[in-house]
């Protein structure tokens, strides 16, 4: 089979390259992505490898860039990405990199530096001009009386702490004080400044406290913030002054102030000096307006003619930075003129690979060819199962349960339809399946552009990446929601319903439950030609019972035959691994136990359906038609059936309870063979072993895997290193759980209908406590309140029905799909192929060149 249904073969490969010509041969493998190398220096310390000054200076470059790049997001500059990947650089040119980045790196923290000094020096002269602005009204209320005020709004200064110790308060006097017997003259003085807004109320009990009220406090808020030069934000900040007199309390006043990170400004006394410092604040403001202007225009445009390059700069130093991670993987010879590389390659890709190092070795201007020789080796290789776009999200469905063994069966081809279809049995309606394949379609016509706005957004990154699934499942949902004929909860009368009402109209007004036979003129005697009949969405009492019988049905039905398709995929693993043990032994009892038990109650199914109708006679009536469910019982257990009613047959068809009992006997006699055949044949082959060596058949059934290396299907040759009691326990192990599985499988596999029935109830109550209220009003108002009812429908039915359930149904099939169809013959126990490529390096944003090293 082609590399669809199984991973690539690959082969380890030696690689031996000139040390001139390394890292012009490992670019062109890195743009390649199809070589995985294998680190040969495994007890190495990152530190003493060869290219670690490499390593390092490729760091600080992306260091300086990642600078660069938080410098332009935060002015909003976009970034120029053409989408081109340019080619990894000579190892020459990191010089000139690295200059230019120096370059931008200096000149941007010295214009940041001259534009948050200027910043300061901005926010200082702003505070000074309020100060000046505001105190100019304390001083006038100073001359208008000063003293007449003093005392009450000393007291304002008095919080309710201090007012809940009872002490009294005299007068306060800012003239002179008395202490120890001893007169000295103080000065009246004070200080103004401007504070934080909200650090202002306790600055004001801590002044009071510290100076024992000899101190008068004014303050008046700053309408408009100012900018903090150091972070950029905005700060509400309050202009203050204290009077006071004496240098002992001017020193108590000044430490409080530095404290609480109060900023103090001189403030002259003369009204002709303020007016002339404000002034002379107001022409320094405007200048700074001026050069501020001046070094942010420089600043910005540094940065543009930055962001025209950063993703290319940021491309090109991880490019570097990845080959040089990949070279510290290589082993040097002893001349240290020649590096050594192991690396896994897919065997198709060989050429390719070799005309990739030819021309990196021409790039490099080296006249030594690189070589490329085949190793032997008993290894496992890595999977890799090529992928497009459209294949890449089943194989990462696949992959999460498990990364397949080598070159074993993949069941991501198969998903691709068994998927989409078994969510469509559970999802099956018309209208909620276009609103998914509507979405999906979307999508993928849109995928261009939507793929260029990378974004961190998790769920959103999912459903990206998973468009091609949600638009099969929509699609599949549709041709099941016919087949249901259920759109939104409704039927669609496309054909005429095959059912005619012969009641009177007066009879279908007055009766509740009117009931159509099929054995009358009420049926036409053909099905509907597509789905469902409209007809059952109208029944009240037996619609349910109906389409229960149908789902539940149908749901055995696609259950048994997607396990024995799983059972058959086994098959192509063991012929292809050669395991003849597994293939006589697990195979084949498998393969017989589930047809002639779960297989034969699904052909059951249809005899029934066939024999059986409301319009035949006896013994084939509606009325003699068996109950599987009995029937499967009773024939699992030996029981005879119960008499059936006159006229009726006990069996559907001569001989049944014969083949029956064979049947039986015959899916009971495999359990022993799946039990100790393979154990039992692995001893004869280690005993005839030790008597001579193994030839002929023997030897077929110890074989190993084709390829190199082996697969994890090996037949004795697989358990040569195990002990026989370890092999009868696991085949026990393995015996039971395929025996009862196959039973909890197929019940498992009930969860269809009942999904599928939860999902037609729920648009059902939907339709009827939701919508169909706003369609029952009428007049003019009758319009407004649909329109909003139609609009709370359409929010629950995309949130509930479309999201909620479609999230349950795809978590059931994939269950499904993990436990119940890849338990059958999928083991995942490989590793996934990981190449050194160019693409996911930046894609990741440069970590695949870390997990290298």
């Amino acid at each position: 089979m082609g590399s669809l249904f199984r991973s690539e073969e690959m082969a380890l490969c030696q690689l031996f390259l000139q040390s001139e010509a390394a890292y012009a041969c490992v670019s062109e493998l890195g743009e390649l992505g199809l070589v995985q190398f294998r680190d040969l220096n495994p007890d190495v310390n990152a530190f003493q490898r060869k290219f670690v000054n490499e390593v390092r200076r490729c760091d600080e470059m992306e260091r300086k860039l990642r600078y660069l790049e938080k410098e332009i997001k935060k002015d909003g500059i976009p970034m120029l990405d053409t989408g081109e990947s340019p080619e990894a650089p000579q190892p020459r040119e990191m010089i000139d990199l690295e200059a230019t980045f120096e370059k931008l790196e200096n000149e941007l923290r010295e214009v940041n530096q001259n534009a948050e000094a200027l910043k300061r020096n901005f926010l200082e002269l702003t505070e000074l001009k309020h100060i000046l602005r505001k105190t100019q009204v304390f001083f006038d209320e100073q001359e208008g009386g000063l003293n007449h005020t003093t005392e009450s709004m000393t007291r304002a200064l008095i919080t309710d702490e201090v007012r809940a110790t009872g002490a009294s308060m005299g007068p306060v006097q800012l003239g002179f004080m008395e202490k120890s017997n001893e007169r000295e003259d103080y000065l009246p003085c004070f200080v103004a400044g401007v504070i934080s807004r909200e650090k202002l109320p306790a600055f004001e009990r801590m002044l009071w406290r510290a100076c024992r009220g000899n101190v008068f406090l004014r303050q008046a808020m700053i309408e408009s913030p100012l900018e903090d030069p150091t972070n950029g934000d905005q700060v509400y900040k309050s202009v203050f002054i204290i009077f006071f007199q004496g240098d002992q309390l001017k020193t108590r006043v000044k430490k409080i102030c530095e404290g609480f990170r109060a900023t103090l400004y001189p403030c002259p006394e003369a009204p002709a000096d303020r007016r002339e410092m404000a002034m002379g604040v107001m022409t320094r403001i405007e200048d700074l307006n001026t050069v501020l202007g001046q070094t942010q225009d420089h600043r910005h445009r540094v940065l543009v003619a930055a962001a025209k390059n950063l993703k290319n700069w940021f491309v090109k130093v991880r490019k570097i930075k990845a080959i040089y991670h990949t070279l510290n993987l290589f082993n040097l010879d002893v001349t240290q003129k020649c590096l050594i590389a192991e690396c896994w390659v897919p065997l198709l890709d060989i050429e390719t690979i070799q005309l990739a190092l030819r021309r990196g070795t021409e790039r490099s201007g080296s006249s030594v060819p690189p070589i490329l020789n085949r190793m032997q080796t008993f290894e496992n290789p890595p999977t890799y199962n090529r992928t497009n776009k459209f294949t890449k999200a089943f194989q990462a469905l696949i992959d999460a349960y498990g990364v397949a063994s080598y070159r074993e069966m993949n069941p991501a081809p198969y998903t691709i339809i068994t998927f989409p279809f078994l969510f469509a049995v559970m999802f099956g309606d018309i209208g909620h399946g276009a609103i998914m394949a509507l979405f999906g379609l979307w999508m993928i016509r849109k995928e261009k552009g939507l793929a260029a706005q990378k974004t961190d957004n998790e769920i959103w990154n999912i459903f990206f990446g998973g468009r091609y699934i949600i638009f099969l499942m929509g699609v599949f949902s549709m041709y099941t929601g016919l087949i249901y004929n259920d759109i939104f909860s409704k039927s669609l009368n496309i054909f005429g319903s095959h059912w005619h009402v012969s009641y009177n109209k007066s009879t279908v007004w007055n009766n509740k439950m009117l009931q159509l036979s099929p054995a009358t003129s009420d049926y036409e005697g053909t099905p509907y030609p597509f789905g469902m009949d409209p007809i059952w969405q109208v029944a009240t009492s037996n619609k349910i019972v109906f389409q229960n019988a149908y789902k539940m049905k149908i749901s055995i039905i696609f259950g048994v035959l997607h396990m024995i398709f799983g059972v058959v995929m086994s098959w192509h693993n063991h012929t292809y691994f050669r395991n003849r043990l597994s293939l006589i032994y697990e195979f084949i009892p498998q393969l017989v136990f589930l047809l002639l038990l779960f297989f034969y109650m699904v052909l059951l199914m249809f005899i029934k359906w066939n024999r059986y109708a409301a319009t035949n006679k006896m013994p084939y009536s509606e009325s003699c038609a068996p109950s599987i469910l009995i029937t499967f019982i009773d024939m699992v257990l030996f029981n005879t059936p119960k008499t059936p009613a006159q006229g009726c047959e006990v069996y559907m068809f001569w001989g049944q309870h014969f083949i029956q009992v064979v049947f039986v006997l015959v899916a009971l006699g495999c359990i022993p063979v799946m039990l100790l055949g393979k154990p039992i044949k692995i001893m004869q082959a280690r005993k005839l072993a030790n008597v001579q060596p193994i030839t002929g058949a023997d030897a077929e059934v110890g074989g190993m895997s084709n390829g190199v290396g082996g697969g994890g299907h090996g037949g004795a040759g697989h358990h040569d290193e195990e002990e026989m009691s370890e092999i009868f326990i696991h085949q026990g192990i393995h015996t039971i759980e395929y025996v009862l599985g196959s039973v909890s499988h197929t019940a498992s596999y009930l969860r269809l209908w009942a999904l599928s029935l939860a999902h037609a109830q729920l648009a059902e109550v939907l339709w009827t406590m939701v919508l169909s209220i706003g369609l029952n009003k009428e007049g003019w108002y009758g319009g407004v309140f649909v329109t909003v009812v139609f609009a709370f429908w359409a929010i629950l039915t995309v949130g509930i029905l479309v999201l909620m359930e479609g999230l349950s149904a795809f978590l059931h099939t994939l269950r499904l799909h993990w436990v119940e169809f890849q338990s059958k013959f999928y083991l995942g126990q490989g590793y996934a192929f990981q190449p050194f490529s160019f693409d996911s390096i930046i894609e990741n944003g440069g970590s695949a060149s870390g997990d290298a090293e």
